[in-house]
């Protein structure tokens, strides 16, 4: 049972990491997108291509628009958070408990 113990932790701390990352994409996209960047940067580019498939359906649901402030990034954010806080934290205490 250790192989899976380990297997369990190696699956929580890839999801740890890539949550991470993909938390800091969506902080850089909305800081960018206080400047009005250039669209054909290949940076705001690729970060637009990465972010969007994941804000676009959550910014359409959400009736919110204050002043044109988008809470689209915020609620992504937040998500992630709980993600990292349950999902990540169940994995660690399952492998815990098979080793």
């Amino acid at each position: 049972m250790f192989v899976l113990s380990n297997f369990l932790i190696a699956v929580a701390k890839v999801l740890d990491i890539g949550l991470t990352l993909y938390m800091w994409i969506i902080i850089a996209r909305a800081v960018i997108s206080w400047v009005n960047p250039d669209p054909y940067n290949p940076i705001v580019r690729v970060l637009n291509s990465v972010t969007e498939p994941v804000l676009y359906p959550i910014r359409r649901r959400l009736p919110i628009s204050l002043g044109g402030i988008d809470f689209s990034p915020i609620l992504v954010i937040l998500a992630i958070i709980f993600a990292q806080a349950f999902l990540v934290q169940s994995l660690i205490q399952i492998a815990a408990r098979l080793a």
